[in-house]
């Protein structure tokens, strides 16, 4: 039989020829076409429930937020484990499924008895699912280096929140962009204690009153020549000015008393508990990419360094993008070391 062979192939030469050139063509294409990561994704398939209960002690997370979720996420078909971790203010829940379970089918699933146990949990607490990644779905980060000081750690924070983050999202097998480091800007306000007692104010009327103040209400509408004109009342808040004048309460003179006569707005910066450098030259704004499960890595990271080249003239003047290149390691002059959380 492999004389036989032999002599066909001898006798067929071009034959043999388009066909070496056919299995060499659907090999280059099959290698472009793998998959490569630079760690295997041997991961279970699970996915994660994250509540947070601002405030709270680990021990009443547990009681009101991990447990009623886990026995209700264990009669999940397919669930091989459920793993519940409380923490001071947040509640995490793994939900580890038997080999071979198609992701989206589990994570459906999931979430219809996730829907289930949220009518257990405190009232204005919202359960999450977490994105479709696995732990190993880290595959990308870049820092927000501002050269020029006119830029400071809230304002990069900001640019990374409001653009970097939603333009990267939209890249085909990122699952989630995760901000790191900066200052999370918020307005706050201080009341004074001395003048709420002074008023007779309780602090939750203070409360109630911000919130009915930041909203917006709207009405019928008034037939005038044969025309129609909505009604609607503007009460967005724009400004610290805006919130100032918040009216709290009526005096017995029929006197309005404004918020900013009990209370300083103000802006500062969001309690954190990380921050994140660079190189060791100080703080900085940066952003961690998540890959999507079962995704390709090296296309993925190729899909976000091309936008993140494509975003870079957008920035303001000054701001740049350190970028960490991954598919590309001998492009060294670029590279730079990972954000470090601490």
């Amino acid at each position: 039989m492999p004389a036989r062979l032999i002599r066909w192939s001898i006798e067929n030469r071009l034959l043999v020829l388009i066909a070496s050139v056919l299995l060499a063509g659907w090999g280059w294409f099959s290698v472009k076409q793998i998959p490569l990561d630079a760690l295997p994704d041997l991961s279970d398939v699970q996915i994660s429930i994250r509540t947070s209960y601002p405030g709270q002690s680990p021990r009443v997370v547990e009681q009101q937020l991990s447990y009623p979720i886990t026995t209700t996420m264990m009669a999940v078909p397919g669930a091989r484990a459920v793993r519940g971790y409380s923490f001071f203010g947040d509640s995490y829940v793994y939900v580890i499924f038997e080999d071979g379970t198609d992701l989206d089918w589990a994570r459906s699933r999931g979430l219809e008895y996730l829907n289930q146990a949220a009518a257990d949990l405190p009232a204005g607490v919202q359960p999450r699912l977490g994105p479709d990644a696995t732990g190993v779905g880290w595959i990308y980060s870049y820092a927000l280096v501002d050269h020029s000081g006119r830029h400071d750690l809230a304002s990069l924070r900001s640019l990374q929140d409001w653009f970097l983050k939603y333009e990267l999202q939209g890249v085909p097998g990122v699952a989630e962009v995760a901000s790191v480091g900066g200052m999370v800007r918020q307005y706050q306000i201080v009341v004074n204690p001395e003048k709420l007692r002074g008023h007779g104010i309780p602090l939750s009327r203070v409360i109630d009153a911000i919130r009915r103040a930041n909203r917006e209400v709207g009405g019928s509408v008034i037939e005038q020549g044969e025309a129609e004109y909505m009604i609607r009342t503007r009460g967005y808040l724009q400004g610290i000015e805006d919130i100032e004048h918040i009216p709290v309460a009526v005096t017995g003179n029929d006197i309005p008393i404004l918020l900013r006569d009990v209370a300083r707005v103000q802006t500062g910066p969001e309690m954190r508990r990380a921050v994140a450098d660079l190189d060791g030259d100080g703080e900085v704004t940066g952003g961690i990419v998540v890959m999507r499960y079962g995704e390709n890595a090296l296309g993925t990271i190729t899909a976000v360094e091309q936008k993140l080249e494509a975003l870079q003239p957008g920035l303001p003047e000054g701001v740049e993008l350190s970028l960490i290149h991954i598919s590309e390691p001998t492009r060294q002059e670029s590279r730079s070391r990972m954000p470090s959380s601490a």
